[in-house]
């Protein structure tokens, strides 16, 4: 019996599951352990589960992640939690001689007013965002964890920046999410108590870029399978396109259905103004994102309903 020898940790999650969803359908078997299974918090653990498994190609797309309250709420967590995940994987990739690693970052390790579109040289040029910072820098440590050992020991650590994700298997706490999957559930909701007026945080004025999360994993399994120098050593993943909340706030209201007024409050933050990648890298390398945003927001609303 052939014994897989790719591991996707985080296999669960909203983007681990879209990692093993495309590798799947490209007929390759994966492992993705449950926490259970293996607690990345745990360094033994972690050791003894590579030791023993062998992999050779790596995703990292586990994390403690949240929207703009759970970031700002529970910061300390955010920070130690995620640098504590990324030293035990890398450690252990690095003994065990894993083939290759891909660490899944974050489009907010950017600075806060970096040049838009964002290209992968504003990295550290400016402050960050103060309600996300402690994930942020957790994330920008394993991006530097990568470069590191790829410079220092030449092995075949690399880094992907996507934007804002969505989603099958996303979130949909209505305390703790994301935006999309947050305004699907509280929508939803809205509707179904006949409520008629909707609150939505901020302005409705900042711009942001959403990506459905299969067209992340497709882009991630590409990367895999290039040659190790034709990868920088971080590169931006979106779509290269943004949409203002207001504008996203009324497109999930004609998804979901409800018939209320959207108001928004002025009196919670904003968040960074803008935040749209330069995608200019990726898709030299031969891809594109084929899901629109309003047929990603349906996908993501009708899994949301099957959770129900």
């Amino acid at each position: 019996m052939k014994i897989s020898r790719t591991l996707v940790l985080g296999g669960r999650g909203l983007v681990g599951s879209a990692i093993v969803r495309e590798l799947n359908q490209q007929g390759i078997e994966v492992l993705a352990p449950s926490r259970s299974e293996l607690n990345l918090l745990d360094q033994k653990m972690v050791n003894d589960y590579f030791s023993d498994k062998r992999p050779n190609m790596v995703y990292l797309a586990a994390a403690k992640v949240g929207g703009i309250k759970a970031n700002d709420s529970y910061r300390a967590d955010f920070i130690f939690e995620n640098l504590q995940i990324q030293n035990n994987v890398f450690g252990a990739a690095f003994h065990s001689k894993v083939e290759k690693l891909l660490f899944l970052g974050s489009s907010c390790i950017y600075p806060k007013f970096a040049e838009q579109p964002i290209r992968e040289e504003s990295l550290l040029t400016g402050p960050l965002e103060p309600t996300n910072e402690p994930y942020a820098i957790a994330k920008i440590a394993g991006l530097k964890l990568a470069e590191s050992f790829r410079r220092q020991y030449g092995r075949n650590f690399f880094s992907a920046m996507p934007t804002n994700l969505y989603g099958v298997n996303d979130n949909f706490d209505p305390q703790n999410s994301h935006v999309i999957p947050g305004l699907i559930r509280r929508m939803y909701e809205a509707k179904l108590n006949g409520d008629s007026s909707f609150e939505v945080w901020g302005t409705g004025t900042p711009r942001r870029e959403f990506l459905y999360v299969d067209d992340l994993a497709r882009a991630c399994v590409l990367l895999m399978s290039k040659n190790p120098d034709d990868i920088p050593l971080w590169i931006n993943i979106g779509t290269g396109e943004d949409i203002s909340i207001y504008d996203l706030a009324h497109l999930i209201r004609e998804v979901v259905g409800y018939q209320g007024q959207i108001i928004f409050n002025s009196s919670f933050p904003d968040g960074t103004p803008r935040k749209l990648l330069s995608v200019d890298k990726i898709r030299s390398m031969g891809w594109e994102p084929i899901v629109s945003l309003r047929e990603g927001l349906q996908l993501t609303y009708e899994s949301f309903l099957r959770t129900r």
